[in-house]
């Protein structure tokens, strides 16, 4: 099996200085991993590395079979589109439709056969369980709807990854359970995903693989 991320001695820098350091991870299809820390702890800048925001300068950096070491600014696009990205606010466009939201991301990675946009579209909505919710404009939807579509659309381009940043933040506890029974779901049809949290309680309820970021390091820890 090949890994979708293998980092070794990598060191994370933002402007202030190092972020994380000496970070060693490897991520297979399918696993579900969480990466746990409190705010701050450089859970974001861990993520914005892996898909090619921050810059990585030493050790070994593979994701998705790019060499983030070497990477240049036109090759991004493509890394991006093998990974699926999905943050704490939704960031969906509040002037078009569920469906017009997932299009316009479509048609910017170079989907253009409109019958296989709408097919793609209705698959990735059965996916999320919203079915029939299509034409809905975002502000007509829960929070945790917005964020079902929020990841309709980190999957419509089949990622091998999907990276989440803090995407329970904003939700209720009930809400917070449903969307993490289906980040699971989904890394069990293949694709991995690494989920950044700070919230134990949605932790201590779905027991995975986890990384604790804290004090700049990241390292495995075991659980129960």
């Amino acid at each position: 099996m090949s890994a979708v991320i293998h980092l070794s001695q990598v060191n994370i820098h933002q402007s202030s200085g190092a972020v994380v350091s000496n970070l060693s991870l490897t991520i297979n299809p399918g696993d579900f991993v969480y990466l746990l820390g409190k705010t701050g702890s450089g859970k974001s800048s861990v993520l914005k590395c892996l898909y090619g925001e921050l810059p990585i300068k030493q050790g070994t950096a593979q994701v998705c079979h790019f060499d983030l070491t070497k990477i240049s600014k036109k090759e991004i696009p493509f890394l991006r589109r093998k990974l699926g990205i999905v943050f704490q606010d939704f960031q969906l466009l509040n002037d078009r439709s569920v469906f017009e939201n997932l299009r316009f991301v479509l048609h910017a990675t170079g989907w253009k056969d409109e019958a296989q946009i709408k097919k793609q579209i209705l698959l990735v909505l059965e996916k999320v369980g919203l079915v029939g919710r299509s034409e809905k404009m975002p502000h007509q939807m829960s929070g945790g709807e917005q964020q079902r579509v929020a990841i309709a659309r980190a999957l419509l381009n089949k990622p091998e990854v999907l990276l989440a940043d803090e995407p329970t933040g904003n939700l209720d506890p009930e809400t917070s359970a449903e969307i993490m029974r289906l980040f699971i779901e989904i890394s069990k049809t293949g694709t991995a995903v690494l989920f950044a949290t700070h919230d134990m309680l949605l932790y201590n309820k779905f027991p995975a693989r986890t990384l604790k970021c804290e004090n700049g390091q990241v390292t495995e820890v075991s659980f129960s």
